[in-house]
C-alpha cells in the first residue's frame, strides 16, 4: 500500500448529492515505551485502512534506534508520503524539550529532521503522544459530540494531558506535572502509583479526584476524557470520582495515536 494522497480536511463527500471519492488517507506512528505501531488512516471516519504494524521499541531507545524503527515501520506498508509520528514529551518546531520517562539522549534532538532523513527526506510531523490521542478522541472518539474546552488524560507510568479548544490543540500542556498540594499530579495519580503501592480503585480516585480539580480550577473545562489502560475500567473507578466536570472513558483506546499522528500530517496541528 503506498500513499501520496491529497490531505485536504474539508470533510466527506455528500452521498445524497451522488459525491463519491476514495478515502483520504495519511499516515500515523505512534512512539510507546514498548512497541512503535503505525498504520494508514482514513482522515473521514478515523478508522485505520487494514491492519496495523508493530514493532518492539529497541533497547536503549536512543533517536537513531527509534528512527530506523519506525522508518521500519513506514515502509513495511510502502508508504511515500507525509507522516506524523508521537513522542512521549514536549516537542517543539521538531525538537524535544523533555524526557521524562525515556532516554535522557532524546532531549535537544531534532527528532523530526532525524526521522525524515531515516526516510530519505520524507516530511514528517512530530508532535506529543497525548496530544496525538486527544486530536482523535475529541474528533473520531469519545469527545466527538462535544464543544468547548476538552481535556484527554492518559493515565499510565505517568499523566499525559491534550487540551483542545473546539477543535483547536494547545499544545504540549504537560498538566501531568502540575502541583497538586504539593506533589506533582503525576507522582500522585498516575496509574503505575496505583499499582506500586497496591491501592484500591477507591484510594487511588480519591487521588484521581484531587487532580481533576486542580485542572478544572485553572480550565474549566467542559468534558474530561480518560485514557491509558486503566481507562477500561473505567466503570469501576469513574463513578468514584469527586470531580464537577463530566469524565468519560476514551474509546479509541490503541489507535488513538495513530489516528492522532495521522491527522497531525495532514494539517500540522504543533504550530
Amino acid at each position: 500500500m503506498t500513499g501520496t494522497e491529497s490531505t485536504d480536511l474539508s470533510g466527506a463527500p455528500d452521498p445524497a448529492a451522488g459525491e463519491t471519492r476514495p478515502p483520504r488517507r495519511a499516515f500515523g506512528v505512534d512512539v510507546g515505551g514498548s512497541g512503535i505501531k503505525g498504520g494508514v488512516v482514513d482522515l473521514d471516519t478515523g478508522a485505520l485502512i487494514g491492519e496495523r504494524y508493530k514493532l518492539p521499541t529497541p533497547r536503549p531507545a536512543t533517536p537513531a534506534a527509534v528512527a530506523e524503527t519506525v522508518a521500519a515501520v513506514v515502509r513495511h506498508f510502502g508508504w511515500t508520503g507525509p507522516l506524523g509520528v508521537t513522542y512521549p514529551g514536549v516537542v517543539v518546531d521538531g525538537v524535544v524539550r523533555t524526557a521524562a520517562n525515556v532516554d535522557k539522549s532524546w532531549i535537544g534532538v531534532n527528532a523530526q529532521s532525524a526521522i525524515a532523513a531515516a526516510l530519505d527526506g520524507q516530511p514528517v510531523v512530530i508532535l506529543n503522544d497525548a496530544d496525538a490521542a486527544g486530536l482523535a478522541e475529541e474528533r473520531f472518539g469519545a469527545g466527538k459530540d462535544n464543544t468547548g474546552v476538552v481535556v484527554l488524560l492518559t493515565f499510565g507510568t505517568g499523566i499525559g494531558s491534550a487540551v483542545i479548544h473546539n477543535g483547536k490543540l494547545l499544545p504540549n500542556t504537560e498538566l501531568g506535572h502540575i502541583d497538586v498540594d504539593g506533589k506533582e499530579a503525576e507522582h500522585r495519580a498516575a496509574a503505575s502509583v496505583k499499582e506500586r503501592k497496591n491501592w484500591s480503585m477507591k484510594k487511588w480516585s480519591k487521588q484521581v479526584t484531587k487532580v481533576l480539580v486542580a485542572i478544572e480550577n485553572a480550565l474549566c473545562p467542559d468534558l474530561i476524557i480518560v485514557g491509558g489502560g486503566i481507562s477500561r475500567q473505567a466503570d469501576e473507578w469513574v463513578p468514584l470520582l469527586g470531580n464537577r466536570t463530566p469524565v468519560v472513558p476514551a474509546t479509541l483506546q490503541n489507535t488513538a495515536g495513530i489516528v492522532g499522528a495521522a491527522m497531525a500530517s495532514a494539517t500540522d496541528v504543533t504550530r
